[in-house]
């Protein structure tokens, strides 16, 4: 079950139920601004319209952008949107535009500089004031509705009347909005660098910044609030790996521990919230976004190569699980985000809800034995964590619990499984958190890329029904089967509607994916695909001084067009972009791919060089730029059954910049050497499954023995 995107939210109800005030958002198909279309505040979708009547008015835009799952953007509508009040005076004295940012990146990106360069800080919602040419004048984030609410001096109403003076008399105004607009150009567009390739000294100089923030009691990187995403965990599993430095393994090995132990991990049924408000991941922002669970599923899968420990496989599955589970739409595409908020038994809604227990609760559901396990092993207490409401967590070990309870350790986890499906049936019974129902390409890449990485690590050579590869298919088949206007990849697709132009993020991302499907099941096709994406990123993305701009050059003209770079909630398209070059390279043989990745890492190098602990993605790239990409082929004699015994010794292994490309000796291998010319002349021999292992230009002996291959590549990989 799920609550609709576009439920009434308003509190402002006609005497027959129906919504007493209804604006232009009611037309728009994102499920956040769907979600304002009945506020008193005459929303404006983002256009040229919109200007237009600010410049006809003389009025300022009041720009608010946020998302549909985000916590303080529903407090903000509720505290200000809601209100009669400050309604009317936004209604008389501006244009409002609501935007949302997971739908236009492009303009949240220009904002959010904005935002920063007039705070130091920024996140969402974000609140602006611009002319009609959209230069900003002043810019905010969450604002209390007025003087005194949470603590704040000057609240939103206060806010808008004295920023309603200023636009009407101090004549500051319009040299401040073209002074922003400068900065923000000079924020997002940075000079190429020029000269050679960078070398690797940038990462241990990015190592040098992270070792001294770790948090080296509770993982992750100081001060709360602690996002998973701040912790570039592939780059350090990897440098370990490539460079021996034991200690950044350890930083990431106990970071993802402290993650998956702590409340931030949905303890009953799989993925990770959004990020933990205290040091400890104990209480989050409960809001799941697939994104994150993504690039964390990616996270516990190197994990589980890096370390070998079967828990780190597990929190994947368990991760991935969330996704296949709860986040697939009928035809294949994924699911963004699920909200923070949802209604208690009053009616009300509330963070966390939906998440949390009492031990009443528990004690009520299960037998008294049962609900023993559970308020023990996952800390559950009478004061809880949130509201008198505890977040399910494990501080301690379960042999450890198991002790203390007098129970073998084998007993402890029975009691934990079945009292564990009891909470989850009764919790699908709670009135459910919003679940926007758009799907977005990018994420989508991300989480293909993810489900078919795990196909390859947990599931080597199953096509099971359900399983992660069949699950990854259908995803990319739903993306790539979507009506393209134009010709053009559209970013957003809701409700039979695909629409808004695909960013730099977007091909880069679903590259990605296709790329790690061809990789997991050998079908030629995603190769063409991710083959015929990149030729768009070049002709319309691809700036010849090296690296991409998130917008299309026939795109709507923004205050800057940004070259993304810096690490985010996600890397950027262009560190994305820049792997995926590298391995287009050595799938196709194509060396002007490589040549667009080193003008790319070229122009991005005074970055690298500055701040190189803001671009550790960007840093993967430049790591296997030097390290080489490892092409390892398996070719079966008459069945890609043939191959399992290869699949299975090389799953576990922690592989860092190997291609895989497996075919069937006869018209499957030669249809595949079309487009990857590492596939021609190499029989299977002696009628056995073979294995081609190169670098660099310099092959080892094939061979027809699994041990013997994963000797070539332990040796390979050696230090």
């Amino acid at each position: 079950m799920t609550t609709s995107s576009h439920d009434l939210r308003t509190r402002h109800l006609l005497p027959d139920g129906s919504p007493r005030f209804t604006n232009s958002l009611i037309d728009e198909p994102s499920p956040y601004l769907r979600q304002h279309a009945h506020n008193p505040v005459d929303w404006h979708p983002w256009g040229p319209e919109a200007f237009e009547l600010a410049r006809e008015t003389g009025r300022p835009v009041l720009l608010s952008v946020g998302y549909a799952t985000c916590h303080w953007c529903h407090v903000m509508e509720h505290e200000s949107f809601e209100d009669l009040e400050i309604a009317a005076f936004i209604n008389e004295h501006t244009v409002p535009i609501k935007v949302d940012r997971e739908e236009r990146p492009d303009v949240d990106a220009v904002y959010m500089a904005a935002v920063q360069l007039f705070n130091g800080h920024g996140g969402w919602p974000m609140t602006l004031w611009l002319n009609a040419d959209g230069e900003p004048f002043y810019a905010a984030t969450y604002i209390p509705a007025r003087d005194g609410d949470r603590g704040a001096s000057t609240g939103f109403l206060t806010l808008l009347r004295s920023l309603d003076r200023a636009w009407r008399e101090d004549p500051r105004i319009p040299r401040s909005t073209a002074t922003a607009r400068e900065a923000v150009r000079q924020a997002l567009e940075p000079v190429a660098g020029e000269g050679g390739l960078p070398g690797l000294d940038p990462i241990p100089r990015a190592l040098e910044v992270l070792f001294r923030r770790y948090d080296a009691r509770w993982g992750g990187l100081q001060p709360a609030p602690k996002f998973p995403s701040s912790l570039p965990t592939r780059l350090l599993l990897r440098e370990d790996r490539l460079h021996g430095r034991p200690k950044a393994r350890g930083m990431a090995l106990s970071s993802l521990e402290r993650m998956a132990a702590g409340g931030m991990n949905d303890q009953l049924a799989g993925g990770f919230h959004r990020y933990s408000t205290d040091e400890r991941w104990l209480v989050p922002h409960f809001e799941k976004m697939l994104y994150d669970n993504a690039l964390l599923a990616l996270d516990y899968l190197e994990a589980y190569q890096a370390s070998g420990d079967e828990s780190y496989a597990q929190v994947a599955r368990e991760t991935l699980g969330w996704i296949t589970g709860e986040m697939t739409d009928p035809g294949g595409g994924l699911y963004a985000a699920t909200d923070a908020d949802s209604a208690g038994p009053d009616g009300e809604r509330a963070e966390g809800l939906y998440f949390t227990w009492t031990p009443a609760e528990i004690r009520a559901a299960v037998d008294a034995d049962q609900a023993a396990a559970v308020v023990a092993f996952y800390g559950v207490d009478q004061d809880g964590h949130l509201d008198g409401r505890s977040v399910l967590h494990m501080d301690r070990a379960l042999p450890e619990v198991a002790e203390a309870l007098g129970l073998s350790a084998g007993d402890l986890e029975a009691r934990l499984g079945h009292a564990g499906a009891r909470l989850l049936e009764l919790r699908a019974q709670r009135p459910p958190p919003l679940r926007d129902e758009k799907i977005l390409v990018a994420w989508n890449g991300l989480a293909i890329a993810a489900l078919a990485r795990a196909a390859r690590v947990l599931e080597p050579g199953s096509r099971d029904v359900g399983g992660f590869l069949v699950c990854a298919e259908a995803a990319a088949r739903f993306l790539l089967g979507e009506p393209r206007p134009g010709g053009r990849l559209q970013r957003v697709h809701k409700d039979g509607r695909s629409y808004v132009d695909a960013t730099l993020d977007d091909h880069a991302f679903l590259i990605l994916g296709l790329l790690e499907l061809y990789q997991a099941g050998g079908d030629p096709h995603w190769l063409e695909q991710a083959v015929t994406l990149d030729r768009e990123l070049a002709s319309r993305f691809e700036d010849p001084a090296g690296g991409f701009f998130r917008t299309a050059n026939d795109g709507e003209a923004l205050l800057a067009r940004e070259k993304p770079i810096h690490d985010g909630a996600m890397p950027s398209g262009n560190a994305v972009q820049a792997w995926n070059l590298l391995v287009l390279a050595a799938l196709t043989g194509d060396d002007g791919y490589r040549v667009r990745a080193d003008r790319l890492l070229v122009a991005l190098g005074p970055v690298l060089q500055q701040a190189p602990w803001a671009a550790t993605d960007l840093l993967l790239a430049l790591q296997l730029r030097h390290q080489g990409v490892a092409e390892l082929v398996l070719v079966a004699p008459t069945d890609r059954g043939d191959l399992a015994p290869f699949l299975e010794a090389v799953a576990p292994l922690h592989l860092p910049g190997l291609v895989l490309v497996t075919a069937v000796q006869g018209p499957d291998q030669a249809a595949q050497a079309v487009l990857t010319p590492l596939l021609r002349d190499r029989p299977a021999m002696e009628g056995l499954a073979t294995a081609y292992l190169c670098q660099g230009g310099s092959c080892r002996l094939p061979t027809t023995a699994p041990g013997e291959l994963v000797e070539q590549l332990e040796a390979l990989f050696a230090r």
